[in-house]
């Protein structure tokens, strides 16, 4: 089996494990830094999580899992992640028209990449909770 520091991006490729990135391609730097704002987007990152658990859905129904998204906000997302790959819109020509949406093998690839995110929440909840009742309780 190969190290585990072989199969890391360069940004994360250092001994101790901590996020440097000595010469990246500006290319990808551009990109990540594209990516972080897009996903970093609540609409984007509940879009990718509705589509993850319930796979291929229909606008209408998306519409109905993203709780306090406009229709105006939830197409102006969907087009982002259509125009970044995550996302493959299916229109069927029937009438009334309809529209699927389901995420592509990058979108579920980021899907999993931010799972970190959620485990790192469950396991610290209660110290960031703990650490907001003290800043609220020093005013």
């Amino acid at each position: 089996m190969a190290d585990l520091r072989e199969r890391q991006p360069a940004a994360m490729s250092n001994p101790s494990g901590e996020c440097a990135a000595p010469e990246v391609d500006p290319r990808v730097e551009a990109l990540v830094h594209d990516l972080i704002g897009r996903v970093a987007d609540k609409w984007t990152m509940l879009v990718l999580e509705v589509l993850e658990e319930q796979g291929e859905l229909r606008f209408t129904q998306l519409s109905r899992a993203v709780k306090g998204v406009s229709q105006k906000m939830l197409t102006q997302t969907l087009r982002a992640m259509e125009r970044d790959g995550l996302v493959v819109r299916t229109v069927h020509a029937v009438v009334p028209p309809r529209v699927d949406y389901r995420l592509t093998a990058l979108g579920r690839g980021l899907g999993a990449a931010f799972c970190g995110v959620w485990i790192w929440a469950e396991e610290n909840l209660m110290d960031v909770e703990a650490a907001r009742r003290a800043f609220d309780d020093r005013d």
